[in-house]
């Protein structure tokens, strides 16, 4: 996975990557203790807004971003993206009411919703070699565990030594070292497809292919499992060890290091599980489990009140481990799924609906924390978290082969694709992708 990295273009965008994620991890911690210091005990209810505003410019902009960055320079694209994070995180030290938290969240939130798809459209350009594209696709998950570990634990660092507003600085830094490395990488000037498509058509055509096909049905459900569960972690941490065990700050830091740090373990080791398991089998057995390790953490809390301080590291720990191993085999599933074309779209369409999926459990878990109660909140969320594992098994075929016999009454007899896969009588057999060619799966109609 590492060798991908010899390539200095996506060496380079890797770095800018990484770079940006840390300063976003920095910006997660900074803002739970804002919102602390702003609202007091209701700072879940601020955050679960500001992650709602967060997810809310996610899922209206990136497909429109997605279908945009065809057509638009992926370099400038990118880099005018990092700028306008970067200024939106210079102002966050000095703003002094909840509202202004909210509207600055917003413009940060728009400009990486047009970063992210802007760079995954990248990488297949770069990248064409099919398995150092996939080794990019593993990287980029790992980066993601490695911003849920390292980021908490370097903001506890810093905290031991200045006040938390320097996190923000910190996040500048990123987003300003990230604009610098892209700026430095050759990236290629995007490639048209042989077929152009209307705008409309680029812009429905990821979302389309992901809910036509089942796997990828049975992946938004779990996407739903992982974000319920997720929800609360993000939401409510720094309401659970400031309010609930009277720690500080460097403790908030720490209990979102033993989420990140679950993560990065998980994502360590499923790479040789994934050789002797199903994509299938490992992730919705980790979608029953989390939504079981929450309804047991709730009804713990709900009976006998917090567990000890080590017992919620451990449980935010597995809580980690079962997260990434819902979000890990992801990329898989849409590699497989899709034609190297389609690919971006995909991934853009990957990004908004799993987004949606927070954008139902943020609110709860802050409104739902506040109103009623964080033991209740998290029995909700949990039972959300249940109810997405078995929408999986339903919607998620058990036997999901990649080859698939099928056939086309729709096509002439002399159609290219049909000359392409000879076969006796009308059905053939081959990897199948929606496509113009397949626009519903077999199995369903």
């Amino acid at each position: 996975m590492i060798e991908v990295l010899k390539h200095p273009a996506y060496a380079r965008l890797f770095a800018a990557q990484v770079i940006a994620l840390t300063g976003t991890g920095l910006l997660t911690v900074g803002l739970g203790l804002l919102a602390y210091d702003l609202a007091g005990d209701r700072a879940g209810v601020v955050l679960g807004a500001v992650f709602t505003i967060k997810m809310l410019a996610y899922v209206g902009l990136a497909p429109v971003a997605s279908a945009l960055a065809e057509r638009w320079p992926r370099k400038r694209v990118l880099i005018g993206a990092d700028i306008v994070r970067a200024m939106v995180a210079l102002m966050l030290p000095f703003i002094d009411a909840v509202w202004q938290i909210y509207g600055l969240i917003f413009i940060l939130q728009a400009a990486s919703a047009t970063f992210t798809p802007a760079f995954q459209a990248t990488i297949p350009d770069i990248l064409s070699d099919e398995r150092d594209y996939t080794k990019a696709l593993s990287l980029s998950r790992l980066a993601y565990d490695l911003e849920n570990l390292l980021s908490p634990a370097l903001a506890g660092l810093l905290l031991a030594f200045v006040n938390y507003h320097w996190l923000f600085g910190g996040t500048v830094i990123g987003f300003i070292g990230s604009a610098v490395l892209v700026l430095a990488a050759t990236i290629p000037v995007a490639k048209h497809k042989s077929k152009v498509r209307p705008f409309l058509d680029r812009l429905t055509r990821g979302i389309r292919i992901y809910v036509a096909t089942p796997r990828l049905r049975g992946l938004l459900a779990l996407n739903l499992s992982a974000a319920a569960a997720g929800a609360f972690v993000l939401v409510n941490t720094v309401v659970v060890v400031r309010s609930g065990y009277g720690a500080g700050d460097a403790e908030v830091a720490y209990a979102l290091a033993a989420f990140g740090g679950g993560s990065m373990l998980a994502a360590l080791v499923l790479p040789r599980l994934l050789e002797t398991m199903s994509d299938r089998r490992i992730m919705v057995s980790a979608g029953f489990l989390l939504s079981a390790l929450t309804l047991l953490h709730a009804a713990y809390q709900l009976t006998a009140g917090l567990p000890p301080w080590s017992g919620l590291l451990v449980v935010w720990g597995l809580s980690g481990v079962l997260y990434a191993s819902i979000l890990t085999p992801s990329g898989r599933l849409l590699r497989n799924s899709a034609h190297a074309e389609d690919r971006p779209s995909l991934f853009a369409a990957q990004f908004t609906l799993s987004h949606l999926c927070w954008l139902l459990a943020y609110p709860i878990a802050g409104w739902a924390g506040s109103a009623l109660g964080l033991p209740e909140a998290m029995a909700i969320l949990g039972a959300i978290a249940l109810v997405g594992a078995l929408v999986a098994v339903a919607v998620w075929p058990f036997d999901d082969a990649l080859v698939v016999e099928h056939e086309h009454a729709d096509l002439p007899a002399d159609h290219p694709h049909l000359r392409d896969h000879p076969a006796p009588g009308a059905r053939h057999r081959h990897v199948f992708v929606i496509d113009d060619e397949h626009r519903v799966w077999p199995t369903h109609g």
